[in-house]
């Protein structure tokens, strides 16, 4: 299919995809994905000020959008490329996406992981068939590990965002919005290696020129904003981010060639933001998502974005969360909406005066998660206690006033270090 030169990166000149490209993904995705479902969003829409709209990618086969680019990749294998198997690296989203695309189509796969992946990711990318096997601690140390066990075994390498046919699948997305909310103004994502983005760009584009397309990254593990400025990808010394779905150090060359002639902005927010933006989403939505899957609504409650009109597209990317790390950010998350304290409180070491202290705190209306009552510490003098307590309030006006009861009653009281997520 001819493509429009877009740029040269790295010495090396790169076409866009178009439109065709996009279109032909959606044939042969189909019957193998769904249709995600496209739903209001009244919070964000009270926000903004403008009609807000979710993509549900989430609610995607295996979890995320990242199984469209995957079986597009592989259904274009040759047989005798898929009998020599293939080799993934990812965090979690792009392994379960290839593992299924993998057995759907009848090759082996095998997926480099970071240490530390989150344990369900790998469970269910093993439950899909793949092999899994660690390296490094982030996806680009995976990634290398697979280009290792490419060149040596000779194994395909499905590149979770640099090539053209994982841009081509992930662009579908798009034409499903197109087709949802003809006249959406705005189509917003999270971005790590910048493949979602950049097929929604080629398509939504092509179908709309006048449609802004902003993508959203963590700001631990903001590859792009300095890229951009330089002109060509730039590698990060490090990132850290709860968002381990976007957790890439370096753009890819072609994914870049996407971002830089087709995006229009790209904005960060944070992992506070983040949290409070899946706190929304599963109180008022009743909707899970991973952090990397809240970016673009963290980006729209924040006011890290700020659109000029609507209606809004935010793609929840993925839903692919820890457990764990799903009660550690909920939280956070009330911690930075000021609906969760931990308070440290010191007081006598009298009997009946924790007893005392807990009626001060139910007198406020306040609700005790947990106690721990301490002799030990060496800030206290002789004869005091520290009570450390974690306790739940209707937000910040209640933990203000439970603050300045216990203190009118004679406590001294102090706010304990959020260690969380």
């Amino acid at each position: 299919m001819a493509r429009l030169v877009a740029m040269t990166v790295s010495g090396t000149p790169l076409d866009l995809l178009t439109l065709a490209d996009v279109e032909a993904a959606r044939d042969l995705l189909s019957g193998v994905v769904k249709e995600t479902p496209l739903i209001p969003s009244r919070p964000l829409t009270e926000i903004t000020g403008v009609p807000v709209w979710l993509k549900c990618e989430n609610q995607q086969r295996a979890g995320s959008y990242k199984v469209r680019g995957a079986y597009t990749r592989i259904s274009r294998l040759s047989a005798a490329e898929r009998a020599r198997g293939v080799v993934a690296a990812s965090a979690g989203n792009h392994a379960q996406g290839v593992a299924l695309a993998a057995g759907l189509l009848g090759a082996r796969a095998t997926v480099f992981m970071p240490e530390g992946a989150p344990l369900p990711k790998v469970s269910a990318t093993k439950g899909y068939g793949a092999a899994v096997e660690y390296a490094g601690t982030s996806v680009d140390d995976a990634l290398e590990a697979a280009h290792d066990f490419a060149r040596t075994t000779g194994a395909v390498l499905i590149h979770p965002f640099d090539h053209p046919d994982v841009i081509a699948g992930q662009g579908t997305v798009a034409l499903e919005i197109l087709a949802q909310c003809p006249e959406a103004a705005t189509i917003m994502t999270a971005v790590g290696g910048g493949g979602l983005i950049s097929g929604l760009a080629v398509a939504a584009k092509a179908l709309r020129p006048d449609i802004r397309i902003v993508g959203v990254q963590a700001s631990g593990a903001a590859a792009y904003p300095p890229s951009l400025a330089a002109g060509a990808p730039r590698k990060l010394e490090s990132c850290a981010t709860i968002a381990d779905g976007i957790a890439v150090l370096r753009p890819g060359d072609l994914t870049f060639a996407h971002v830089a002639k087709l995006v229009d902005e790209i904005v960060t927010v944070n992992d506070e933001d983040l949290s409070a933006a899946l706190l929304v989403l599963l109180e008022r939505h009743k909707t899970v998502v991973e952090p990397a899957g809240a970016a673009a609504a963290a980006a729209l409650l924040t006011g890290a974005y700020v659109p000029a009109g609507g209606p809004v597209v935010a793609i929840l990317s993925g839903g692919n969360i820890d457990p764990m790390l799903l009660l550690r950010v909920i939280e956070h998350g009330l911690a930075s909406a000021g609906r969760f304290l931990r308070l440290a409180v010191r007081c006598s070491d009298r009997p009946g005066e924790l007893a005392r202290l807990l009626r001060e705190i139910a007198a406020q209306r306040a609700n005790i998660v947990d106690v721990n009552h301490s002799r030990q510490s060496p800030r206290l003098s002789f004869g005091e206690v520290e009570v450390a307590l974690s306790v739940e309030t209707r937000g910040p006006a209640h933990s203000s006033a439970l603050i300045k009861a216990l203190r009118d009653a004679g406590y001294r009281v102090a706010l304990l270090a959020d260690t969380t997520p």
